[in-house]
């Protein structure tokens, strides 16, 4: 035991987070970010190990990723007057981090033993995604663990790296490390078995997470999910930024009609706010990439009834989402900093001012123009009405989608080229009717819609996929929400209005 844990009598989750803030004290924080590696405190952890449902009878227990333990150990306070034996298998490839793990699991096994409880354990010092993968390639492979509890590392994999290789073996895609850990959990997990992980949301929408979350929702039922209120929450003594999840699934279960979504402030807090919410609600019908979209309260229910219910698609609107053609460094000897003969505005982020295009900016950062020619021809797109978005908002922004229009009078040009940071509509490759250009506009810059698109999204990027994944209103509904808004004296009040109004 360390020295702080001899001096001063303490509890399973005090001992496991002793552990953790010394392990954090030897480890580079620099090095940690760069690995992934942010740990869960004993309030975390407790909660995770809450979600358990079954915590009868024997408990075969996967912690990958494992730490110091601190989630091993909340599971074994949580089940310890229940249980009849805990098989424990951590791996853990820190020899820092198995020092400390060393130490929760002895005390582990001294709390079993008090509370006649069976325990044994395992500690594997290998690489979790390739070790996991032979296991499931093994012949005649049979599931180990009935419970699995995983903080895993959040980190991306490189498309041609060892691990996606490894992944595309067991017919798995994915490009984070945190979503192929718990991807393969899943796999190495029994039928009817459960598991407990937090993460971040990203994976509740977007398309590099697509095989993700075919294999959650087709193989598990998705059953809890806790958000915590502050971004600062959940890992707060690493100072990490990051929107987590914490999530509850049941093994080969047939999907439960309803999910039970808590929130709260941060993991201490003794009142957590529970609401209940129906499965068609958190994953669309209409939505064939089927995004998650958490909702939290009957507000955010009604929301997602109305914007989720709208009749139209881009593609029944004759409309497509597209991010910019024009990568700037790619074509550095093209761009030009400002306006002249023989070149097209080029429109970036900074370009998009106040729900509308302030073009040429000057003393900007970015050029404002692009020279128009053979080498750029297949960048351009033909001058007349768009509607843009930035496709990375700041943090601190009030609306997520933040919509403007161009129209064919900012320049006396054929073609324009948009920048990659941003996603422009389009009909099918040719600009926008100018009504419905307006009505798209006052839509996508609509409270209902930046409150929807936060259910299923919980970073600042907004990708294409995202907007084509919306419902919307009809043709006509645009055209004449389009007509309703003035656009010199325009507020998000008048917005909203016009919105109430149609819809």
């Amino acid at each position: 035991m360390t020295e702080l844990a001899q001096k001063t009598p303490l509890n399973l989750n005090d001992i496991a987070d002793v552990n953790r803030v010394e392990a954090n004290g030897k480890l580079d924080e620099k090095l940690r970010g760069k690995l992934g590696q942010f740990m869960s405190s004993s309030s975390v952890s407790m909660l995770l190990a809450d979600m358990f449902e079954n915590v009868e009878g024997e408990h075969r227990l996967l912690d990958a990723g494992a730490g110091v333990g601190s989630l091993t150990a909340a599971f074994v306070e949580r089940v310890k007057g229940n249980a009849t034996s805990i098989e424990s298998t951590c791996f853990e490839l820190s020899s820092v981090m198995n020092h400390y793990l060393g130490d929760t699991l002895g005390q582990c096994s001294n709390t079993c033993e008090e509370n006649n409880v069976q325990w044994s354990q395992t500690v594997v010092e290998e690489d979790f995604i390739q070790h996991s993968v032979q296991r499931l390639l093994s012949e005649g492979f049979t599931s180990n663990y009935n419970k699995a509890i995983l903080n895993p590392p959040y980190l991306k994999i490189a498309a041609k790296g060892e691990e996606r290789k490894a992944l595309r073996q067991v017919d798995f895609e994915t490009g984070n490390l945190y979503s192929a850990f718990v991807g393969l959990a899943i796999k190495l997990l029994e039928d009817g078995g459960e598991l407990v992980a937090i993460t971040p949301r990203s994976f509740c929408n977007g398309p590099y997470f697509n095989d993700f979350r075919k294999l959650l929702l087709d193989t598990c039922s998705l059953n809890k999910i806790h958000v915590f209120n502050s971004r600062k929450s959940a890992f707060k003594a690493d100072k990490v930024l990051q929107e987590n999840v914490v999530y509850h699934l049941t093994k080969g279960e047939p999907q439960r009609d309803t999910v039970i979504v808590s929130s709260s402030s941060c993991a201490e807090d003794p009142n957590p706010f529970v609401y209940e919410v129906p499965f068609n609600k958190v994953v669309s019908e209409n939505n064939p990439d089927r995004f998650i979209h958490i909702i939290t309260d009957e507000e955010d229910q009604n929301v997602a009834t109305r914007a989720g219910g709208l009749p139209c698609s881009l593609e029944d609107l004759g409309i497509q989402a597209s991010t910019g053609k024009v990568v700037d460094f790619r074509t550095r000897e093209n761009l030009s900093t400002d306006f002249v003969d023989g070149s097209v505005p080029l429109i970036f982020p900074q370009h998009l001012k106040k729900c509308s295009i302030e073009w040429p900016v000057e003393n900007a950062k970015k050029p404002n123009a692009l020279l128009c020619n053979e080498s750029t021809a297949n960048l351009m797109v033909q001058n007349g009405t768009y509607v843009l978005t930035r496709r990375l908002t700041a943090k601190e922004e009030k609306r997520r989608i933040v919509a403007s229009i161009y129209t064919a009078d900012v320049a006396d040009v054929e073609v324009v080229g948009f920048e990659n940071k941003t996603n422009y509509f389009h009909a099918l490759g040719e600009p926008l009717h100018d009504g419905l250009a307006k009505g798209l506009w006052v839509f996508l810059n609509s409270s209902l819609v930046d409150k929807y698109f936060r259910q299923m999204n919980g970073h600042t990027q907004v990708n294409a996929t995202d907007l084509r994944t919306l419902r919307y209103p009809t043709r006509e509904q645009l055209i004449d929400m389009g007509k309703a808004v003035d656009f010199e004296e325009f507020n998000q009040e008048c917005l909203d209005h016009i919105i109430e109004h149609f819809l």
